[in-house]
């Protein structure tokens, strides 16, 4: 239909509007925009008539000669009898014009013919007047709404979403990120508003024709991509922050949510100082705001200098949220923060390499954690919980490389996964460790200010990073990072090291192959990675030591070379590869060695394997038992040494493999050390700690083990007795999820209603998302049925963002997976409307 309204206008010119012949899903490399100039007026006061239309005037360079202009717009009213073309600059600069237009709904190609050739070498200026009514889908430009519990209204905000590809259906323009350009914003709006953009606001006056409106300015933008561009018309209020190197720095929330802005407002600004130490450059904006969306699609976004986030992912309440939901915020908040450099200083050139932003922001944001807060210990957890992720994803064969091709718009979000974020950032942290200290932050250096402000692949990191690594020698001159790198970025899967021992000779022979889940798949195309080897022994226990000491080689054909290691101990003694999981393999070994692993982590010596390890052969062994690479047995020997364990990662490992059959069993020992369900978290020392009690709490509720439901329901029971219950909670913060989910899955009616009605009156978005997941535990079909048909009533307050953790929450059960599968099959497409 919005098509059509274009078709209307263009006939009233006397043009003629087709369906284009061109049908390449990038844009022409003839021309590329140098700047843009956007006029934005924003209507958020009539709840009848949402609306924003304006004007965008794009200088594009003519880099070959070209009869058309072909760029992207979608869902746009283009007034064509406004639209002009003109050369600019130079001796001869005159007036062109269009002749005709063209469209490509499948591309979203909005193509323009031109009355004169434009040439190579050359600037024009087009203008197009655009208008459009402003939704609430979440992408593009869109409104949001939060309600003012003091005047009990509904109040409206606006707010853009433009990655991948959305900044289409806010303003025509070249819509790829190869296309970087500076950007000129004025949004014009009710004065009552608060304008925000990319850069700070230069100058406010009066509209020249609407009363009570008004048009700010803001700066002009450093070159930028389309799908970083932001800005917001809203009411909110702000936190400022104060930086030594005269950044403005800036929380903004709704007003009733601002007192929970202190940590995220604390929290950033120490963010963008390690990123400024560990580059060395300055963060190239004079401002950052960091904005809480209500209604938000993904956890947060990185448009430069106004940074988006999910409600959940940058409000903290002290009183509300867990050591969990802080430690996701500052994850998140680092995230975001290391993509003002890598993403958006140096921006991808096609999605192909998403990663080089995602997975480079993943790890860096561990850097960064650990730095700020050591006593979290949260680097080896981030990097367990990511290699175990993509141990499970990449090992099935529908999985794929880490760079893809990305052959048409759909395909981009596809790409928004655990390869691009977990094994990016799990491959990135490998090379760290390979390379060193020095190498690597040189190569990052050398990178960052080679491409500043330009667009980039990932040869060009790769570049960077061997050169550095010949300067400082750590890496052998007649090795490359391309050809290490590639084996992991350009195939899909990781290798399974097969590692037998000769304890005779004291030799092992090692082989490699793709680790595949399904065992029934051929593996006749086994691949080959370049593998550092980190090893130690028994005797050694060198587990610091993360570089290689030896390193599996591909032919130049890409096949596998078979290594012999030499040297290793005696036949009493373990040897274990992948010194603290630096690189992400599996490691298989001969039955001896397996028996000499077990004696020593069933015994007072179990300590003396890493902390990581431990979680290693968890993991692998547990995986070997199930594709029958290994037998039961070993694996059973193995994870019997668990009732001695007392830290988080190995649990973790075990906890993501185990199945409730041996479960009751081996938490009941760690379960009791922890003193059960009991609030004692503030006499735990250590803040991994609280994880581990946290986490072994939640299973032990689900397996019944000693106490845990009857307190959980106890401590429910508590809460409902309180006179203020949104006031005054008793349940522990570290345990509420637990205890929510235990009593609705144990509990009554009432119970549900109980916690329904708290979700509705809570101020605290991570208090809301809890409670919507635990809605979900209940066992009763008609209660589950009621809440599917909640989740989707726009009246009843579940924002769209958040559907989908209450829909999850029920379809992951037994009682509800049908349920929500057949509701999800009967309302499809009132669902995706």
């Amino acid at each position: 239909m919005k098509w059509f309204m274009l078709f209307v206008i263009t006939v009233g010119l006397g043009l003629v509007t087709t369906n284009s012949t061109y049908n390449h899903y990038r844009l022409p490399t003839a021309l590329r925009p140098i700047k843009y100039k956007l006029r934005i007026l924003t209507q958020l006061e009539n709840a009848e008539k949402f609306s924003f239309g304006g004007n965008v005037k794009i200088q594009i360079q003519a880099l070959e000669n070209s009869n058309n202009i072909t760029l992207h717009s979608k869902e746009l009213t283009i007034d064509e009898t406004e639209t002009t073309l003109r050369q600019i600059g130079g001796e001869d600069s005159r007036d062109n014009c269009v002749t005709s237009t063209e469209i490509n709904p499948t591309h979203d190609f909005y193509i323009l013919h031109t009355c004169e050739e434009l040439l190579a070498g050359h600037v024009y200026e087009l203008s197009l007047q655009f208008s459009t009514t402003l939704l609430d889908r979440l992408e593009g430009y869109y409104r949001s709404s939060y309600v003012d519990p003091v005047a009990n209204e509904t109040r409206w905000i606006s707010i853009t979403h433009f990655e991948p590809a959305s900044a289409r259906l806010a303003f025509p323009c070249f819509d790829e990120p190869g296309y970087k350009a500076p950007f000129w914003i004025t949004l014009g709006y009710h004065k009552k508003f608060t304008g925000l953009s990319n850069m700070p606001a230069k100058e406010t006056k009066p509209h020249e024709s609407l009363p009570d409106y008004v048009w700010t300015e803001f700066q002009e933008s450093l070159p930028i991509s389309t799908y970083l561009v932001a800005y917001s018309v809203n009411d909110f209020s702000h936190k400022p922050s104060i930086l030594p190197n005269g950044t403005l720095f800036r929380t903004w929330a709704r007003p009733n949510a601002i007192d929970q802005c202190d940590y995220a407002a604390e929290f950033g600004p120490k963010v963008l100082k390690y990123y400024e130490e560990l580059f060395g450059i300055k963060f190239p904006l004079p401002k950052v705001d960091q904005f809480a969306v209500p209604d938000f699609n993904i956890g947060a976004m990185e448009n430069w200098g106004l940074v988006t986030y999910r409600e959940t992912a940058l409000l903290y309440s002290a009183e509300f949220s867990s050591l969990k939901d802080k430690q996701e915020l500052a994850n998140v908040v680092a995230h975001e923060l290391a993509h003002q450099w890598f993403g958006n200083l140096v921006t991808m050139k096609w999605w192909t390499d998403l990663w080089l932003k995602e997975g480079v922001a993943t790890y860096l944001a561990t850097l960064c954690v650990e730095n700020i807060h050591p006593e979290w210990r949260s680097m080896e957890l981030e990097s367990l919980a990511n290699l175990l992720s993509i141990f499970r994803k990449d090992s099935l064969e529908s999985s794929h490389p880490i760079s893809r091709t990305v052959g048409k718009v759909s395909q981009i979000s596809e790409s928004f996964d655990e390869i691009s974020y977990d094994k990016g950032s799990s491959v990135l942290r490998m090379m760290h460790l390979f390379l060193g200290e020095e190498a690597f932050r040189t190569g990052l250096k050398s990178y960052l200010n080679r491409y500043a402000y330009k667009n980039a692949e990932q040869d060009n990191l790769w570049e960077s990073l061997t050169q550095a690594a010949h300067k400082t020698g750590s890496l052998p001159t007649d090795y490359d990072i391309k050809t290490i790198m590639d084996s992991w970025t350009l195939q899909t899967g990781y290798p399974v090291i097969n590692v037998t021992r000769n304890y005779t000779t004291r030799t092992a022979s090692l082989s490699q192959e793709r680790y595949l889940l399904n065992t029934d798949i051929s593996r006749a195309h086994k691949g080959c990675w370049w593998v550092p080897l980190s090893y130690t022994s028994q005797e050694e226990k060198d587990f610091n030591n993360t570089a290689p000491k030896e390193w599996m080689e591909c032919t130049e054909t890409g096949e596998s070379v078979f290594k012999t290691i030499k040297d290793l101990p005696g036949p009493d003694q373990w040897v274990i590869f992948n010194n603290q999981l630096s690189a992400p393999y599996k490691v298989n070994y001969d039955a001896q060695n397996w028996k000499l692993l077990i004696a020593t982590l069933n015994s007072e010596e179990y300590q003396s394997i890493h902390v990581v390890n431990r979680a290693q052969l968890i993991d692998d062994v547990l995986y070997f038992a199930w594709t029958g690479e290994q037998d039961y047995e070993i694996a059973l020997q193995l994870i019997s040494y668990l009732q001695r364990e007392r830290q988080l990662l190995p649990w973790k490992s075990a906890f993501d493999n185990l199945k409730l059959s041996f479960l009751k069993k081996i938490i009941t020992p760690v379960y009791e050390h922890l003193n059960g369900i009991n609030d004692t978290f503030s006499s735990i020392p250590q803040q991994d700690q609280v994880l581990l009690k946290t986490m072994v709490v939640n299973w032990a509720c689900q397996y019944q083990v000693g106490d845990c439901v009857p307190q959980a329901l106890a401590y429910y029971r508590n809460w409902r007795s309180e006179a203020s219950p949104d006031e005054k909670n008793p349940v522990p913060i570290n345990v509420r999820s637990t205890v929510y989910c235990t009593s609705i899955k144990h509990g009554s009616d009432s119970d549900w209603e109980f916690l329904w009605t708290r979700y509705k009156r809570s101020n605290v978005a991570a208090e809301k998302r809890t409670i919507l997941t635990a809605l979900g535990c209940s066992r009763e079909v008609w209660l589950l049925q009621r809440y599917l048909e909640l989740i989707f009533d726009g009246k009843e307050g579940i924002r769209k963002g958040d559907s989908k953790w209450a829909f999850q929450a029920v379809a992951k059960t037994e009682v509800g997976f049908l349920l929500a599968k057949k509701y999800f099959m009967d309302n499809i497409v009132s669902i995706s409307a």
